[in-house]
C-alpha cells in the first residue's frame, strides 16, 4: 500500500493533516541530536581536563560503543515493558541521565567520568532508539524521510552550537542539557499513547508478508556492512580532528559546524530526489571526499581544507545510515531494532576500530595508510554496489506489486460497474481470479458456508454470462 499511498496522495503530502506529525517527527529527532551531540561535546571536554588527547578520543569512542548497546536493547524493554511501567522506566532513565551529567562535570576523576559517561549515552542510546521509531510511527510513508532526517538534524546540531558558543559554564550546560532530556522523555511518552505502529504489510498473504520480510532483512545486513565500511573512513577522520582538538594545537571552534547542520540538510532534500534513486550514487561521491581529507590531513595539508570537508561529508554521512535504516525499517518485522539501527552500527564500528584508528595515525607511516585506505575504498566500493542494487530490486518490486493491486481494484469495479455485481461478489470474484484455492478454502476466508459460497458464484455467473472459473478468468483479464 505504500507504493499506492505515495503516487495517489504525493501532491497531498504536506496538507494541514499529514503536517502535524512531520513537525512532530522533526522536534522529537532534533531533540535527540542536541542532547546526543551535546552530551558527547560535553563528555570529551571533561575527560580532556583529566587525561591526554589520545585516551580522551579512546573515551570518546567508548561512550559512542555502549550507546549502540542502548539501541539495540530498546526492542527489548518494549517487549518487558508497557504502559505505566514503560512510562515509569523512561523518566526514571531520564533522571538518571540528569545526574550522570551533573557527576561528569565535577570531571574529580577519570574513573568516575568515563563511568558516568557509559551510563548515560548506554540510556541515550534507548532513548535514541525510540525517537527513530517514534519518527517513523508518526510518517505515512517513506516520501520525505530524508528530508525530516536532515531537517532535524540541522536544528539539533544549530542548538548544540548555541549552546556551547553561548554557555560558557559546565554546570549551566549540563541544567540546559538535562531540561532537554526530561523534555524528550515527556514527549516520547506522550508518542507512545498517540503513535500508529507502521505497518509491515498491510492486507497481504502471510507467505508474502514473510517473504517481504526476509527480503528487507537481507537489504538490512547489506546496508549494516555498507554503513560498517563507511564508518572505518569517517571515524578515523574524526579521530584525526579530535586528536587536533584536544590536543589543544588547533582551536577549531564550533561555529565551523554550522557546515556540518548544512549539509545535514541539503542531503535530506538531495536524497529525496527521485524517490531517493540517487541517495547511494551521491553518499559514494562523498565517501570519495573523505578519503581525499585523511590524505590532505596526513599529508600535512591546510588543516582547514581538511576540516570543511569533514564537515560537509559528516552531515551526509549521518542523515545516509539514519534515513536507509527507517526506509527498510518499515517493512521488517521489528521495525523498533531496524529504525534506529544506523546509529548503532556507526557508534559500535566506531569504537571497534579505536585502537587501530589512532595507532595508524600516530605512527606516520604514509605506506601502511595509503594501502589500508585503498583497501577500505574498494570493500565499501562493492557494498555499495551491492546495496544499491539489490534496494532497487527490493522497491522495484514493491511498486510493481502495488501497481498491480491498484489495477485489480480498478478492473473489478469496472467489472462491478459493468454487470451490476454486489460488493461482496466483486470480493468473489477477486479470490476466483486471484487465487488457485478451491470453494471451501474461500468459504472459510469469507466466513460464509460453502453452500452459500455457491450461489454467489451461481449468480456471477448468470450475471457476467460465463460458464466456468476459466470462463471468468479469461472475462476479468479481458477488460
Amino acid at each position: 500500500m505504500d507504493g499506492i499511498l505515495k503516487k495517489i496522495r504525493l501532491s497531498d503530502a504536506f496538507n494541514k493533516e499529514n503536517r502535524g506529525p512531520f513537525v512532530k517527527a522533526i522536534v522529537l529527532m532534533s531533540l535527540f541530536t542536541f542532547t546526543f551531540l551535546g552530551a558527547e561535546f560535553l563528555f570529551v571536554n571533561m575527560v580532556s581536563r583529566t587525561v591526554s588527547g589520545n585516551q580522551s578520543v579512546a573515551s570518546q569512542n567508548y561512550a559512542l560503543g555502549v550507546s549502540a548497546v542502548g539501541f539495540v536493547l530498546y526492542p527489548l524493554f518494549c517487549r518487558v515493558c508497557r504502559g505505566r511501567v514503560q512510562s515509569a522506566v523512561s523518566l526514571g532513565a531520564a533522571m538518571v541521565s540528569v545526574g550522570c551529567l551533573f557527576l561528569i562535570c565535577r570531571h574529580s576523576t577519570y574513573a568516575l567520568t568515563l563511568g558516568m559517561g557509559l551510563v548515560l549515552f548506554l540510556l541515550l542510546g534507548a532513548f535514541g532508539s525510540a525517537v527513530f521509531y517514534k519518527a517513523l510511527c508518526l510518517l505515512e510513508d517513506n516520501t520525505y524521510t530524508a528530508r525530516l532526517v536532515g531537517i532535524s538534524y540541522m536544528l539539533g546540531v544549530l542548538l548544540q552550537i548555541a549552546n556551547n558558543n553561548l554557555i560558557h559554564t559546565d554546570i549551566l550546560e549540563a541544567v540546559i542539557l538535562s531540561a532537554f532530556i526530561l523534555l524528550l522523555a515527556v514527549m516520547l511518552i506522550r508518542a507512545e499513547k498517540s503513535s500508529i505502529v507502521p505497518a509491515f504489510s498491510k492486507d497481504a498473504p502471510q507467505e508474502e508478508t514473510e517473504k517481504i520480510g526476509r527480503s528487507s532483512m537481507k537489504i538490512g545486513i547489506i546496508l549494516a556492512l555498507f554503513v560498517a565500511m563507511m564508518t572505518c573512513i569517517f571515524s578515523t577522520l574524526d579521530n584525526a580532528v579530535t586528536l587536533y582538538h584536544a590536543s589543544g594545537e588547533v582551536n577549531i571552534g564550533q561555529w565551523a559546524r554550522v557546515l556540518l547542520a548544512l549539509s545535514g540538510v541539503l542531503a535530506g532534500f538531495l536524497f529525496d530526489t527521485a524517490g531517493r534513486k540517487y541517495m547511494s550514487m551521491i553518499m559514494y561521491c562523498i565517501m570519495i571526499l573523505s578519503t581525499t581529507c585523511l590524505v590532505v590531513l596526513q599529508f600535512a595539508g591546510p588543516f582547514t581544507v581538511g576540516l570543511i570537508i569533514f564537515y560537509l561529508s559528516a552531515g551526509f554521512f549521518a542523515v545516509f545510515f539514519t534515513t536507509s535504516f527507517m526506509e527498510i525499517a518499515r517493512y521488517t518485522r521489528t521495525p523498533q531494532l531496524w529504525a534506529g539501527l544506523g546509529r548503532a552500527v556507526n557508534n559500535l564500528v566506531a569504537v571497534a576500530i579505536t585502537g587501530g584508528s589512532l595507532m595508524l595515525l600516530d605512527s606516520g607511516n604514509m605506506i601502511a595508510i595509503t594501502v589500508i585506505e585503498l583497501l577500505l575504498f574498494v570493500l565499501t566500493s562493492v557494498a555499495a554496489f551491492v546495496y544499491t542494487n539489490q534496494r532497487e530490486a527490493f522497491f522495484k518490486k514493491l511498486n510493481a506489486k502495488s501497481d498491480a493491486k491498484l489495477r485489480d481494484g480498478e478492473r473489478l469495479q469496472k467489472m462491478a460497474e459493468q454487470f451490476s455485481l454486489t460488493p461482496r461478489e466483486a470480493e468473489v470474484i477477486g479470490l476466483l481470479v486471484h487465487t488457485d484455492d478451491g470453494l471451501q478454502v474461500i468459504a472459510d476466508r469469507l466466513y460464509v458456508s460453502r453452500r452459500t459460497l455457491e450461489r454467489y458464484v451461481s449468480a456471477i455467473y448468470e450475471k457476467t454470462g460465463t460458464k466456468s472459473r476459466i470462463g471468468l478468468v479469461s472475462l476479468y483479464n479481458s477488460l
